[in-house]
């Protein structure tokens, strides 16, 4: 039977603080999200240039069309006139049409890449900062735990106990005893059984 994944130390505060980080981490990448909305929005805004654009486009070509229109009914030359005025207007404001919405386009996509890389880039950093770690962190709670709950008796404790006088940091051990070798000889193994709980973030019970 697989081992139950652990997901945070039942220590309280190893606890405590693992969920902490974990807020914090998901506060930042709703927050870059957000910037990311921010960004876009702005950039996006400038689209009403290119809009702006593309309606003089339409106005002029509705302009022309009106005064062809007009002067079409004036004798000999009316209709060249009108024939005339209608090819510029159509010409010039197609183009400013074209060009309008062609800004409008470009700027769209501007603002969706400023959007995603001011979302995207921080949180991937923090992602990669956090995730390894954490899942680091939950493969030894799991391994701890299932070892803890299989651990039972006299020579269980001592194997613990060795464990940890020759296997964790002297800073680690030191906050539990001031002689843990001492400790291990003598069979006293309530420190040093403490020292490997609190540093794989278990609290467990530990028989006197």
């Amino acid at each position: 039977m697989a081992a139950p994944v652990r997901l945070y130390p039942t220590n309280p505060s190893r606890r405590r603080a693992t969920i902490a980080r974990d807020v914090v981490g998901l506060v930042l990448v709703a927050f870059f999200a957000w910037c990311g909305m921010k960004a876009y929005d702005v950039v996006d805004s400038l689209t009403a240039l290119g809009t702006a654009v593309s309606d003089t486009g339409t106005s002029i070509q509705s302009g022309f069309g009106s005064v062809a229109h007009a002067v079409g009914g004036l004798p000999l030359v009316g209709d060249s006139l009108a024939n005339a005025l209608s090819g510029a207007g159509s010409s010039a404001g197609s183009q400013l049409t074209s060009v309008g919405r062609e800004g409008v386009a470009q700027v769209d996509r501007m603002a969706l890449l400023i959007g995603l890389a001011v979302a995207l880039l921080p949180t991937v950093v923090l992602l990669l900062a956090m995730v390894p770690r954490r899942i680091r962190q939950v493969r030894a709670l799991s391994a701890a735990s299932a070892v803890l709950t299989r651990t039972r008796g006299p020579a269980a404790r001592q194997l613990l106990a060795s464990r940890a006088a020759f296997g964790l940091p002297f800073s680690v051990l030191l906050a539990h005893t001031p002689d843990p070798f001492g400790d291990l000889a003598a069979g006293r193994y309530d420190a040093l059984v403490a020292a490997a709980l609190e540093y794989s973030g278990m609290r467990v019970p530990v028989a006197g």
